[in-house]
């Protein structure tokens, strides 16, 4: 009883428990599990969540609705905040004059895609905070990102006299707006079938390259986001066709972000993106879905290339993730808030004087390796960051490598440990599965790469938290837990990414189990997700409760594109099960929006994975009888990302059909035709030689 006086209020950013009886203001949002929403719990503005109680309310009372989204780890969301949302004032118009809905964009993608996409098209852009305003069916009427105090106070009232005067106009408007919602990222289906080649390929990459940063690394301009999935295409690109430049802008821009200040140097883990060119000033923002992906990227480019440093980003964002992430029960946490204290970057930051008062006689070797000076790089303090390899580095300093590094390691743990004690930024504690899934991947690709058992036990501890507490006796999937309650239904991405988890799992521990998961949550989204008329799948199922819009999300962003991660999923589930229906339609999906991958790679790049997983089809390499993870473990040393591994002591996938003994063997296939088994991974490799040409 006493718990659920209770309520969870973000403060600079940081969050903290404090009784509803000391608050002068309480509205229906202290009913809700979400940080972000509970962190306005307590505005004088009367928010309500998302639901038929707000908007039968604003239909009564035909008023304007206001939809305001945003997340915990927003740092314009908290500036907004408490600029206009606890300013009684402000909040006297917002409740007099509209019905005001507070949203999660984490927890609710769906409303964020449609009023999100309606911001864009009338303004050109789009952000966080997003305010929409909307009549009071739910269709959008005018919106914007952060406004200024008095500002938003303007609006406001404009806004709500346009309405009542003139509700003719706003209603053709509003009509006007929902159709371009509805034709905006329209994919038609395409019967022509296309024919993909490594021509096809390289004209996709060779004017794409030249947008990228040869002295920084990354995409020419700032921000900059690490867009992992990006540099996974040119990694593979890179490999598989022999292509120079692509090897370099990947290796640039792994290089170039392990060692700026989108890095946490100290502590592990990946900022949002950098302000500027050169990965120095991050968005100190961090989130799971970055670091899982970063995570999956960099194991991947450590089989690659095995460089060092990619094996230490890898450990040490798992590290950060185990120790600032990760539930009791193996669940994944959210984000972690930019600000502290309120003030951004706070919790990351150095004076030089701190230095010297923690490292003592440490403290000037530490500072040339961190490039730390007296007047800073940032508001007067110093983002750790480095420029120089460490053997370059030892060398000019006159000292061997490993005494360098002792040292820094020193000076690290004494850091760690006074940072350990600072306040804290903000967690955002919900629990989200596509997030989950992604980072359970991470996981999968680290234990393959690295070959550390604990990464594996985490993944599958993740994995078994997520069925036992996200999946329904149905077979679908919920979006959210917290607290013990998963309340939300889950959406397109939340399948896609998970089945792709479980597929990765079976690869790393050859149980069938993960692939019958996978195919379950296949089979929910042709039931419950396709578009028949579109050869596509809406983001959200038709279970649910519909919107104003149904959207379908095609385009790969910051996150690969749900539909982009379906296709990919069954083209490999398709493989597995020699289900031609599942390989038809992957293959329809990528013919649907081919023309527009041409367009925009960067924005369709898991598309364009897709499609240079038909160009390089899959290695089937089944691996059996006694011995077969240490076979498998030996086989993942080598770089080689167009295979598909199947295999154990038993197995009943048709690609396993006379294959399975207690003879240890490795069998190798490519459309449909088998090289002969082999007992050594050497020789399997062997058989998997790349003869692609140089471009």
């Amino acid at each position: 009883m006493f718990k659920s006086q209770l309520s969870f209020i973000g403060v600079g950013g940081g969050c903290f428990f404090v009784s509803s009886f000391m608050q002068k203001h309480t509205n229906s949002l202290i009913h809700e599990t979400s940080p972000y929403l509970l962190q306005h719990a307590h505005n004088p503005v009367n928010w309500y969540p998302w639901g038929e109680a707000a908007l039968q309310k604003a239909r009564e009372e035909n008023k304007l609705i206001l939809v305001s989204v945003g997340y915990s780890a927003c740092h314009w969301c908290h500036v907004m905040e408490h600029e206009s949302f606890e300013d009684e004032e402000v909040a006297a118009i917002m409740n007099e004059q509209y019905i005001c809905i507070k949203v999660d964009r984490e927890e609710r993608p769906d409303i964020d895609q449609i009023y999100m996409t309606a911001v864009q098209l009338m303004t050109g852009g789009g952000g966080w905070p997003l305010n929409c305003f909307c009549l009071p069916d739910q269709r959008p009427l005018y919106g914007g990102t952060y406004y200024r105090k008095n500002d938003w106070k303007q609006l406001l009232h404009d806004l709500n006299a346009f309405y009542h005067n003139k509700p003719q106009e706003a209603e053709e408007y509003a009509d006007r707006l929902l159709k371009g919602i509805n034709q905006a990222d329209l994919v038609s289906f395409v019967k022509e079938k296309q024919l993909y080649t490594a021509e096809t390929l390289y004209q996709l990459v060779e004017p794409w390259i030249h947008y990228f940063d040869f002295s920084d690394g990354g995409h020419n301009r700032a921000p900059k986001f690490p867009l992992p999935n990006n540099f996974q295409f040119l990694l593979r690109y890179a490999h598989l066709m022999k292509h120079q430049a692509a090897n370099v802008i990947v290796r640039l821009t792994l290089d170039k972000m392990a060692y700026g200040g989108i890095y946490d140097q100290l502590g592990g883990g990946f900022a949002r993106y950098s302000v500027d060119t050169v990965w120095l000033v991050p968005h100190f923002e961090k989130m799971l879905y970055d670091n899982a992906q970063l995570v999956s990227l960099y194991a991947e480019a450590y089989q690659y290339c095995h460089s060092e440093l990619y094996k230490n980003v890898v450990e040490q964002t798992l590290d950060f993730v185990k120790r600032e992430l990760t539930s009791p029960e193996g669940g994944f946490y959210s984000a972690l808030d930019a600000d502290s204290e309120g003030v951004e970057g706070k919790f990351y930051c150095w004076t030089k004087d701190e230095l010297q008062g923690i490292l003592s006689s440490d403290e000037e070797l530490f500072s040339i390796y961190y490039n730390v000076t007296e007047q800073g790089n940032w508001e007067e303090t110093n983002i750790l960051h480095r420029k120089q390899d460490d053997d370059v580095l030892a060398m000019e300093l006159g000292m061997p490598e490993h005494q360098l590094l002792e040292i820094i390691e020193r000076c690290k743990t004494k850091l760690m440990k006074v940072r350990q004690g600072r306040i804290r930024p903000g967690l955002d504690d919900k629990i989200l599965t596509s997030w989950n899934a992604m980072m359970m991947k991470g996981y999968v690709d680290a234990y393959k790469a690295l070959q550390n058992e604990e990464y594996l036990t985490i993944a599958i501890t993740n994995a078994q938290f997520l069925l036992s507490n996200l999946k329904t006796e149905n077979g679908g999937l919920k979006r959210n837990y917290k607290e013990g309650k998963a309340t939300i239904n889950g959406f397109l991405d939340d399948y896609s990414f998970l089945a792709e988890a479980f597929v990765e799992l079976y690869q790393a521990t050859l149980n069938e189990q993960w692939l019958q998961e996978a195919d379950e949550l296949a089979k929910y989204c042709i039931d419950h997700f396709y578009d028949a008329e579109s050869g596509l799948f809406f983001y959200t199922a038709d279970t649910d409760k519909q919107l104003i819009s149904r959207k379908q999300e095609i385009m790969d962003s910051v996150i690969p594109a749900s539909n982009s991660t379906l296709a990919r999923v069954l083209l490999k589930l398709g493989t597995y099960f020699q289900k031609q229906d599942y390989l038809d339609l992957s293959a329809q999906m990528l013919n649907n929006v081919s023309a527009q991958i041409s367009k925009y790679v960067s924005g369709y790049s898991n598309w364009a994975l897709l499609m240079m997983e038909n160009v390089f089809p899959y290695y089937e390499v089944a691996i059996t009888g006694k011995n077969n993870t240490q076979k498998l473990l030996a086989l993942e040393q080598y770089y080689i990302p167009n295979k598909l591994v199947m295999g154990g002591e038993t197995g009943s996938l048709p690609l396993l059909d006379g294959k399975i003994s207690e003879e240890s063997r490795i069998f190798v296939c490519v459309n449909k035709t088998c090289q002969l088994p082999v007992a050594e991974v050497e020789d399997a490799v062997s058989q998997m030689k790349n003869d692609y040409p140089v471009v």
